[in-house]
C-alpha cells in the first residue's frame, strides 16, 4: 500500500490541479460575456503586464537573436552557406523562439506577481470579502488578469521576433559582413504566412495557460506568507512546463495543416 499510495498520490495531486485550473478557466469564460465589465480593471492588467514587459522581452530578444545566429553562422561556415543564415534564424524565431520565449519572460515578470498577489489577498482575507461584498472574485480579479495575458503576448511574441531579428542583423552583418540583400531576401524567401499565424495562435494559447495557472496558484494558495511563496514558485515552474508541453503539440498540429 505504502507503494501504491507512493506512486498514485502525486498522479492523483496532478489530476486534482489540472480540474480546479480547467474548472478556474472555465468560470472565467463564463464570466466574460457577463456585465459588469471591468475595463479599469483590464486596462490595469494590459498596462502592467504589457508596457512593462516590452523592454525586458525586447532585451531578451536582441541577445537570443544574435547568440543563436552565432551558432547558425558557425554551422554554415562548414558548407560555405552563411548567407542563409538570415532566412534560418527568423524562421527558428517566428516559429518557435518568440512565442516560447516570449511566454517565459511573461511568466517570470508578471506570471509570477499574479500568484503573489492573488496569493497575499486569499490568506488575508481579501477575497473573501469581495465575495462578501456579492462580487464575484473571479470576475474582478481573475477575468482581466486571464484577458490582458492573452491580448497582450502576441504583441510581445512579435517585439520579441523583430528584436531579435535585429540582433541577428547586427551579429551577421556588421560583425561579420555578410551581405544585407542576401539577408533581407533569405528571410522573404523562407518566412511564409503560416509561420507568422503560428507564432500569432502560439502566443494566444500560451497567453490563456499563463494567466490561468498563474491566477489559479494564488487564488487557492494557504499557509500565510509560506504558502505565497510556494504558490508562486509552483505557478512559474508550472507554466514553464505547460508552455513546453503546448509547443511541442501545436507545432505538431500546425505542422501537418
Amino acid at each position: 500500500m505504502r507503494v501504491v499510495d507512493f506512486v498514485a498520490d502525486p498522479i492523483l495531486d496532478l489530476l486534482d490541479d489540472l480540474g480546479a485550473t480547467i474548472l478556474l478557466f472555465g468560470q472565467a469564460v463564463s464570466w466574460l460575456v457577463r456585465p459588469p465589465y471591468r475595463v479599469a480593471q483590464l486596462m490595469l492588467a494590459i498596462e502592467f503586464i504589457g508596457a512593462g514587459s516590452m523592454f525586458i522581452a525586447a532585451l531578451v530578444g536582441m541577445f537570443t537573436g544574435m547568440a543563436f545566429t552565432v551558432s547558425v553562422i558557425v554551422g554554415f561556415r562548414q558548407f560555405s552557406a552563411e548567407g542563409m543564415v538570415g532566412g534560418v534564424v527568423a524562421l527558428a524565431l517566428a516559429r518557435e523562439l518568440a512565442p516560447v520565449l516570449a511566454a517565459v519572460v511573461v511568466t517570470a515578470r508578471a506570471g509570477s506577481t499574479m500568484a503573489s498577489e492573488l496569493g497575499n489577498m486569499r490568506v488575508t482575507e481579501q477575497i473573501d470579502a469581495i465575495t462578501t461584498m456579492g462580487v464575484s472574485p473571479v470576475q474582478y480579479l481573475v477575468v482581466p488578469r486571464v484577458l490582458a495575458t492573452t491580448i497582450v503576448l502576441p504583441l510581445l511574441a512579435l517585439l520579441f521576433a523583430i528584436a531579435g531579428m535585429f540582433g541577428a542583423w547586427v551579429v551577421a552583418v556588421v560583425w561579420q559582413s555578410i551581405d544585407p540583400g542576401i539577408f533581407f531576401d533569405r528571410i522573404q524567401t523562407f518566412v511564409k504566412w503560416s509561420d507568422v499565424r503560428m507564432l500569432v495562435v502560439k502566443s494566444l494559447i500560451f497567453g490563456v495557460i499563463v494567466s490561468t495557472i498563474c491566477c489559479k496558484k494564488g487564488f487557492h494558495a494557504s499557509g500565510g506568507a509560506r504558502g505565497v511563496g510556494e504558490a508562486t514558485a509552483k505557478a512559474v515552474v508550472s507554466s514553464i512546463v505547460a508552455i513546453f508541453a503546448a509547443d511541442y503539440a501545436i507545432t505538431t498540429i500546425m505542422t501537418d495543416i
